[in-house]
């Protein structure tokens, strides 16, 4: 155990990495969102990051193993954000605080069905989607693809979901 740490608990030591007020945010955006690009994080959150907590929050995620940052082939100045194996397996914490939230919260109905859904659809739909994000960012093939994807599914129920409101 480190001078840094508290405790060599580990809800504590994973709270000192993920622990503050933006960091599973940064992640949900990356899994749910699929945003990978600096820009991308900072201009579609939701809860309005400012760039210099976003770029120090990124660094220590990097740090931490939880993502990995590599150049943008495309654009000089640009950066490629991965999840790692570590960052992947936080998507059943994501998904359990989410139906959490979704049970005892006043949750959005737009962001609330990715919840419901990830909550009905239970363990099997978890490792599923992690498959998916294991081919996204760390290029693992698999030999068999679903008919629609976790992440399609869940794109297309946020949708539908907003289109109903726009026609109330």
């Amino acid at each position: 155990m480190s001078e840094t740490q508290r405790s060599g608990c580990p809800i504590n030591l994973t709270l000192e990495v993920l622990g503050d007020k933006w960091s599973l945010l940064v992640i949900r955006d990356i899994i749910f969102g699929n945003r990978r690009h600096f820009r991308e994080l900072l201009t579609k959150s939701d809860e309005g990051i400012s760039s210099n907590i976003l770029a120090d929050r990124l660094k220590t995620l990097v740090e931490e193993g939880i993502l990995t940052k590599v150049d943008d082939p495309t654009h000089k100045q640009k950066a490629i954000y991965s999840l790692t194996e570590q960052g992947i397996e936080l998507l059943p914490i994501l998904a359990q605080m989410s139906a959490w939230g979704f049970k005892y919260l006043p949750v959005s109905e737009e962001l609330g069905i990715r919840a419901q859904l990830l909550s009905e659809g239970g363990p099997k739909m978890w490792d599923e989607f992690m498959m998916e994000l294991r081919e996204t960012h760390l290029g693992i093939k698999r030999t068999s693809k679903p008919r629609v994807s976790v992440g399609e599914r869940l794109r297309a129920a946020y949708e539908a979901v907003m289109a109903k409101r726009q026609k109330q």
